[in-house]
């Protein structure tokens, strides 16, 4: 079984402020930093350091050789980049004083895929293999179409959510993990068990992850529903908390792990990276997050 996450490389540029900037604002910015980043290049990186052999696929620009080098350097297979004459994306990260973010992007290179290079990439992978996708590449309907007819376990994170998710056949996914706002638009559903119970009612073989902030998170099937309580940390920037949980759950899952045991592990891991500033290089190691594991506290 083979792990491919065919994903967004992003170049994220942070600034630091002391409340996210409203409508007509102008706030002077305490510190600028560039880090790595990228929905995509992040739970790359989660995965791989949670002790997963994970393959990329994506497209970076003339200017993001440094992201391909982080993939590798953090023991991702970068076989499947492909650089193309374009901008790399971009994202622009405003962290508050309080570790909240605000965030947009420039596509740039990852709207850059084509059917040939998804069928080039996919040609290389088979039955029973996990396919995890984000929402900030093109080509995405196309992608788990092939995927599925290929007998791929699909993993969709709708993020960020937009119009394009409507148009995937959800019955062709294994997982999907979305946080409260992303439930909330795709059910029409304001609380979390409702919509819960809407995935349950029209996709009964979808597996569900929800996250739920400060909250914890929960996992529901066709069998149980798990609830899993957020641990108490200082939060200094939250930008890769859910990429990080994302990467940790799966690879716990492929470990063959409960449930209830991959909840717990991916909450600590997201705990730590919340604790540190940036994206990918806030991801901590599957050591790390082990010996962390007992002495965490719930909120």
């Amino acid at each position: 079984m083979k792990i491919l996450n065919f994903g967004s490389c992003n170049i994220d540029f942070v600034y630091n402020l002391d409340h996210i900037v409203a409508i007509g604002e102008t706030e002077t910015s305490n510190s600028m930093q560039v880090f790595p980043g990228g929905k995509g290049l992040n739970q790359s990186v989660a995965l791989a350091k949670a002790g997963m052999e994970v393959y990329h696929a994506g497209c970076i620009g003339t200017d993001g050789e440094m992201l391909a080098d982080v993939l590798e350097s953090n023991g991702v297979d970068i076989s499947n980049i492909k650089k193309v004459d374009e901008k790399t994306g971009h994202a622009i990260i405003q962290v508050s004083s309080k570790g909240d973010n605000s965030i947009f992007l420039y596509s740039g290179s990852n709207a850059k895929i084509t059917e040939e290079f998804v069928d080039e990439v996919l040609d290389k992978f088979h039955k029973g293999d996990i396919l995890l996708l984000q929402n900030e590449i093109n080509m995405i309907g196309y992608i788990v179409e092939k995927a599925y007819e290929k007998g791929m376990c699909i993993i969709l994170n709708p993020s960020p959510y937009n119009d394009k998710i409507k148009k995937i056949d959800f019955n062709m996914l294994s997982y999907i993990i979305l946080n409260e706002v992303e439930m909330s638009e795709l059910t029409q559903c304001d609380n979390p068990k409702d919509g819960l119970k809407y995935f349950s009612k029209n996709y009964p073989k979808l597996k569900i992850v929800l996250t739920l902030g400060s909250e914890g998170c929960m996992y529901s099937d066709t069998e149980k529903i798990v609830f899993q309580p957020s641990f108490k940390v200082n939060a200094v920037d939250t930008t890769a908390a859910g990429d990080t949980f994302t990467g940790y759950f799966f690879a716990q899952i492929a470990m063959g792990n409960t449930v209830e045991k991959s909840l717990k592990i991916a909450s600590v891991a997201s705990a730590i990276a919340v604790s540190r500033k940036g994206a990918s290089v806030s991801i901590p190691m599957l050591n790390e997050v082990l010996a962390a594991e007992n002495s965490f506290q719930s909120s």
